[in-house]
C-alpha cells in the first residue's frame, strides 16, 4: 500500500467527527504544502511494538544530531490522539516561539515547542493554525 493509501486509510479509522476534522486538516495542509513530500508513520518501532500513535507527515527537513549526523524527517505532523488531535512543526529552534505568537489566538488549544493539541476544529481559529503552520515552514526553511 503507498502512502496515500496509508494516509486515507488512517484518516477513515477515526471516528466521525475526528475523520472529518482530519481530512479537512489533511487538505488545508495540502493546500499551504502542494508539492510536499508526504510520509505516514505507523507508531511501530522497528521490532512491531507500538511506540507512538500514528502520524501523517508533510515536507521534509533535515535534524542535525551532536557528532554531525543528520536525518531526514518531516516539518509537519498531523495525529489522532485520546484527547483530540495533533498538528506538529517541526524545525522552529526557539521553543516557547509557537506558544508566544500563536498561543492565544488559536483558541481551545494547548501549544507546547512543537505541538498544538485540541479537541476539534471548531475550537481553535483555523487561519491562526494555518498562518502559524507557514511561518513554521519558512523558519525552518525547506518548503518541500
Amino acid at each position: 500500500m503507498n502512502i496515500k493509501e496509508q494516509i486515507k486509510q488512517y484518516i477513515a479509522s477515526q471516528p466521525e467527527t475526528k475523520r472529518s476534522d482530519m481530512q479537512e486538516l489533511h487538505q488545508q495542509i495540502l493546500q499551504v504544502l502542494p508539492t510536499c513530500k508526504l510520509w505516514f508513520l505507523d507508531g511501530k518501532d522497528d521490532t512491531g511494538k507500538i511506540v507512538s500513535n500514528p502520524n501523517i507527515g508533510y515536507g521534509s527537513y533535515s535534524i542535525k544530531y551532536a557528532g554531525g549526523t543528520t536525518r531526514e524527517f518531516y516539518q509537519i505532523g498531523l495525529s489522532a490522539n485520546t484527547a483530540g488531535i495533533s498538528v506538529y512543526i517541526m524545525g522552529i529552534k526557539d521553543k516557547t516561539y509557537l506558544a508566544n505568537t500563536y498561543g492565544k489566538k488559536l483558541g481551545k488549544a494547548t501549544v507546547t515547542g512543537y505541538c498544538i493539541r485540541f479537541k476539534t476544529l471548531k475550537d481553535i481559529n483555523t487561519i491562526i493554525l494555518q498562518a502559524a503552520i507557514q511561518d513554521g515552514v519558512k523558519i525552518s526553511g525547506k518548503t518541500n
